[in-house]
This record gives structure tokens, sequence and C-alpha cells, in this order.
């Protein structure tokens, strides 16, 4: 999957790769909105169907718009092959349907949403597929957790949402040495911060419904890697299944992705001089953000990422009660569960994101009643802060 911009830079490649004009000459990308595609003839359609002939054939599983969109996101994360999806949670469906079999095993980090659980625990245990967790920065849990019948490890880094960060280049060389995939969920950084494949992940997984999107418009996911996991494998599934990214949404993301990376560091900026300010408030007993020199994987972010992200979670005094009380208290902030939007958004994980697991789960995850977790967004950061003052004062 490559294209003609693969040797550029990368904001380069956010604007122009994948991008193929049609006879109208168009400046931006066109959408496809159609389902099926006219074949020249009867030999055509048959060669099609076999694949003997590339081109497109249904839009369950091929159309220009949505297209352009994988080849561009896959040329940003450097990979060769990118399978867009529906949403973010059946780009990590089609990973799994698409490579494990019956028997197979996951060790996953308990740093990951919610319904990823819900998902491994309740649904794929159906099919066989049985998953194990651990602590996402410590590798001997890792290694420990790993078994004969293990075929990949999952994670998020920064986790969701106390921005954990996880060693990938050790993981990656546990993951072979123990001839295991390294699948890494990129929703928090995007390419455009963090490129796990040049860490040794094999596969990346997205949310495009996040910072991809960056405008909380549309709802997509993507799963990215080489030509045979991805491009075979994974796209295999979908075109079966059927969890198929819209033309419109496609398009959609691609105009998120012209602004990624100067929205991911603009969204950064923010968020470090936000979590610099909650740091200082009496009311709260802890930030958990990986810019800050406080955070125990700081050096490690630094070292992975060209900046962190626009995440913060903080503990507020005060339990579940001070937590709702802080965010009730908010006169403009959205309280939603959406995250990587142009406005800032706050939540209650343990009762939204987080809400499905047990409290036993929760507590391992880290997810305490009294944290919240805020995706800062574009405003002026001083507005922010009055309006979390707001709640502040009442605790």
């Amino acid at each position: 999957m490559t294209t003609e911009y693969d040797d550029k830079g990368f904001a380069t490649r956010s604007v122009r790769a994948g991008q193929k004009r049609t006879n109208e000459r168009e400046q931006s990308e066109p959408i496809f909105p159609t389902s099926s595609y006219v074949f020249d003839s009867a030999a055509q359609a048959a060669a099609r169907f076999s694949g003997d002939e590339s081109g497109n054939i249904y839009s369950r599983f091929t159309n220009p718009t949505v297209r352009t969109f994988e080849q561009r996101l896959a040329s940003l994360e450097g990979a060769e092959s990118a399978v867009a999806t529906s949403s973010g949670m059946s780009a990590i469906l089609s990973t799994f349907m698409g490579l494990l079999s019956a028997g197979d095993h996951i060790v996953s980090s308990r740093s990951i949403f919610g319904t990823t659980r819900v998902l491994f625990d309740k649904y794929l245990a159906k099919f066989g597929v049985t998953t194990d967790y651990v602590a996402l920065t410590d590798l001997e849990d890792w290694q420990q957790a790993i078994k004969p019948n293990t075929k990949a490890l999952f994670l998020e880094t920064p986790s969701n949402p106390l921005n954990e960060i996880a060693d990938l280049s050790a993981l990656s060389a546990l993951a072979k040495a123990h001839d295991c995939l390294l699948i890494v969920d990129n929703c928090f950084c995007t390419p455009a911060l963090q490129q796990p494949i040049a860490l040794g992940a094999d596969i990346v997984v997205h949310s495009a419904t996040k910072y991809i999107d960056g405008q909380g418009r549309c709802v997509g996911g993507a799963v990215v890697g080489d030509a045979q996991l991805v491009g075979e494998e994974v796209y295999g599934f979908l075109r079966s299944a059927g969890p198929t990214m819209s033309p419109f949404n496609a398009w959609t993301f691609l105009k998120g992705l012209e602004t990624l990376s100067l929205r991911m560091n603009a969204h950064s900026a923010a968020a470090l001089q936000l979590a610099q300010w909650l740091e200082q408030q009496p009311q709260i007993n802890k930030v958990f953000y990986a810019g800050l020199p406080s955070h125990p994987q700081h050096e490690l972010a630094k070292q992975q990422q060209s900046a962190f992200g626009g995440i913060i979670a903080f503990e507020v005094k005060g339990g579940q009660s001070g937590a709702w009380t802080l965010v009730n208290a908010t006169r403009w902030l959205s309280i939603t569960a959406n995250l990587g939007d142009t406005k800032t958004t706050i939540t209650h994980p343990a009762t939204t994101t987080h809400s499905r697991l047990t409290d036993e789960d929760r507590e391992q995850a880290g997810i305490s009643d009294g944290l919240l977790r805020i995706s800062v967004g574009l405003e002026n950061v001083e507005d922010i802060q009055v309006d979390l003052q707001h709640g502040l004062d009442l605790l």
C-alpha cells in the first residue's frame, strides 16, 4: 500500500498521501457514496471477484474514499497496509477474529478501555480464546503470563485513563522471543506523537473517532500493519463480516489527518500547562500525566513520544461524591465520555468508560471512585482552569 509521498515528511503525507485525482481534477478528495460498481464486461466482473484483476467490487470492502484514508494512515504509521473499520472496537474485534483461532491465548494489559476487556472476557471467550491480564509497566508480569498457546500481547500506551507508559521496545523483544504478535492501541498519541511499528510493534489499532477525526463528528477505526497480517487476514475478515467504514466517515477522517500534527502538538501543550496547574491544587490528591516529572514513566515517555498527548487523569478528594461535585459544577466543559475533541471533555471513568468492569477489576486497573479524566481541547487553558475552579472551590 505504498504511495508516491512515502518519502516525504509527516506533514506532507498527512495532506497528500493516498490521493488519486479523478478526471475531474478535484483539489479535495471526493466522496464515493456508492454501494456497487459497474464492470466493462462479464469477464471483467469474474476477474475482479476472483482476484485476478484489482479494482472496485462492492463497497463493503472496496471503496475509493475509504482506500485513500487507509493508504494515508498506513503511510503515517510507517506500515504496508491499513484496514478501515466502522469503529475502534470493530478494529480490535477484526484484528483478533482475523488472526486468532479457538484455543489461542492473549496477554493483555489491565490498563485498557473497559469495553475492550468486555470484548475479551465475554465474547472472544465464547470462541475459545482466553485472556490473562498483567500490569502494563511490569515486564516480568508479561513474561510470566505467556503460555505456549499465547499468540498476542495487547496494550494501550499511554493507557486509558492513567497515562501509564509501556516500554514498547522491551515488549517487542519479548513478543518475538515467544513468537507472539505485539498489538498496540495508539489512540491517545496517534502517529503524530508515537509510531509503535518503528518501536517493534506488529500491528497498531486506532479509534479514528478520537484524535484522527478531532472534532467529535464520526465513528470509525483502523488496523495498521503488514501486507499479510493486515492486508490479507484482517482484510479477509472485514470482507466477509462487514464491519465497514462508510465513505462519508472516511472522508471526514481524511480531513482530520490533514491537521493531525498541528492539533496533537496543540493538545499536548495545553494539557501540560493544565496538568502543572492541577498538580498545585490542594483539593487534588494526584495528577496522572506523563508530561509531568512526577510521573513514574516520564523519561520513557520522552523517549517513545514526541509529546505527551491531551489526556489528563486526576484524583480529587472526597471519592465519587467529590468527583461528581466537581463535574456538575463546571459551566461549559463537555460532560461526555468521548475524547480527542477540539472541545474539552470531562468524565468520571468509574461510572462511565470503566463501569462495566467489576469493582475488583477497576481497583486493579487503578480506577478509583475519585478519579476524573479530562481530554484537553483547543480552548484557552486559562478558561479551562476557571471552569474547573468552580468545582474545586466546592471540595
